[in-house]
């Protein structure tokens, strides 16, 4: 089940909000728990148990970890099987026939694919994380050990949140889970209705339309009598462009999806994360990973970078704790050899920043800007070097080595506009725009109501297109 599909948005959304609302205080944490099962299960049902196991590891280790408070050696133990417990189904289901394939390749081995686990437990990787944080957390005595298995259940399996993001520690929502009236308002009420409704609109109007231009070029699509482009026929300004509309793709997608479980997140009483901060209008590589998967970057930061030193061991210490955040952020993102490059390029970007170029980059003014545009970009191209219809290599190819083939101007008359939309929704100026129209009710509710009916007719009239980000 998908935020921007018909079901969700008349079926299930609508019957969750009035059963949390009309629930009896002490009911709400059981109704979520509950509803966002019923969420999950939708369409993973057959991954409920995985789910289940990782509540409760992580609820049984925590009490454990609080139960032990004097004895070091019992709280590391039981730390240590949460991660194991915890990572170790992570490895099984994402990694386990990566590694198998890579060996195969790498040393002639034969062994063979594990059966089952073709398709990954959706959101996995967003919901280990958190529940990794919690008892992390708990052994560092930021939190207290949560003794309602209910409440803890909730947190974990929130549906807003759930499949992908943004990772929600639980401390950020600890306090809200405990208070059972007044819990929400109105004014948050709506507020979480507007910030929904924008990103629902990013999702269905602006990433699945721009997106088009990336399937039309590669050729994938269910309707197998529509011809398209094929990217070895493309020319290499098309595939420039392609490559563009997919990272306004990415972006208007992923940080559609946490607007949406922000504003749901407020609709029942919670606040989530910040995920994103105009990551396109960055200077350089480094303010682009402060402003992109926001809470992704927190995460390892606090949880792997700073653990490892941070930057309080020297310059080459921090290097190579940076290499170390990197290669997991790579990983993290996929099962695949094109994700491991991906994390490998933003760390010899990042180093060549942190050694000598980020103060190059902040006396510039408009070629900072370019640069980090231009990586960023190609970053992308090597994130998506293994979809349905790309070759990695071709894909290079053709990027960097001029070649000819199906022209960019017809397919730039046709999404000129569209680009020129993206461009402007990534810049603060359409954030100036709303500041203005928010100023009087007439025009704050025009808005926010034109944008939900527009948007609503697309989900109506189109078919579910998944949330590229639930992959991982």
């Amino acid at each position: 089940m998908i935020f921007s599909s018909i079901i969700f948005l008349f079926h299930f959304l609508p019957f969750t909000l009035a059963a949390y609302y009309i629930a009896p205080p002490k009911a709400k944490n059981t109704v979520l728990f509950i509803c966002s099962l019923v969420f999950y299960c939708w369409g993973e049902v057959r991954f409920f148990p995985v789910m289940l196991a990782l509540i409760l590891i992580n609820y049984l280790c925590g009490l454990a970890i609080a139960h032990f408070e004097g004895r070091p050696g019992m709280r590391r133990l039981f730390l240590a099987l949460a991660l194991v417990g915890s990572l170790g189904m992570l490895f099984y289901f994402k990694y386990a026939n990566f590694v198998l394939e890579s060996a195969n390749a790498l040393l002639g081995t034969s062994f063979a694919p594990i059966e089952g686990i073709s398709v990954l437990p959706l959101g996995i990787s967003f919901y280990t994380f958190q529940t990794l944080s919690y008892t992390i957390d708990v052994y560092r005595r930021d939190v207290a050990s949560e003794k309602n298995i209910i409440d803890f259940g909730a947190y974990v399996v929130m549906f807003p949140q759930l499949i992908a993001g943004p990772i929600v520690k639980y401390r950020d929502v600890a306090a809200q889970l405990h208070v059972y009236r007044h819990r929400y308002n109105i004014a948050q009420i709506e507020e979480g209705m507007t910030i929904f409704t924008f990103g629902l609109a990013k999702k269905v109007l602006l990433a699945d339309a721009v997106g088009a231009l990336w399937t039309d070029i590669i050729g994938v699509a269910d309707d197998a009598s529509v011809t398209f482009v094929g990217l070895a026929n493309a020319s290499t300004g098309l595939v420039w462009l392609g490559i563009l509309a997919y990272s306004f793709q990415l972006y208007f997608d992923f940080s559609g999806y946490s607007m949406m479980a922000i504003g749901m997140g407020k609709m029942m009483g919670f606040e989530f994360p910040q995920n994103f901060n105009y990551p396109y209008i960055s200077a350089s590589i480094t303010e682009f990973w402060r402003r992109w998967h926001m809470t992704l970057s927190s995460w390892f930061r606090e949880y792997v970078y700073i653990p490892l030193g941070g930057n309080r061991k020297g310059l080459r210490r921090q290097i190579f704790n940076l290499f170390i955040v990197e290669l997991l952020t790579g990983i993290w993102h996929g099962a695949n050899w094109n994700f491991i490059c991906w994390g490998l390029y933003y760390f010899v970007l990042l180093a060549a920043e942190k050694l000598f170029l980020l103060k190059h980059l902040q006396k510039g003014r408009i070629w900072p800007h370019l640069y980090t545009l231009f990586f960023v970009v190609v970053g992308w191209a090597m994130f998506v070097g293994n979809d349905p219809g790309v070759q990695f290599g071709l894909l290079f190819r053709k990027l960097f080595t001029p070649s000819a083939g199906v022209s960019a101007l017809y397919f730039l008359r046709n999404y000129g506009v569209l680009l020129a939309v993206s461009f402007v929704c990534c810049t603060p100026l359409i954030e100036k725009i709303w500041d203005l129209l928010r100023r009087r009710s007439w025009s704050r509710v025009l808005t926010v109501g034109a944008l939900l009916v527009v948007s609503t007719a697309y989900v109506v009239g189109s078919t579910n297109s998944p949330f590229l980000y639930f992959n991982f």
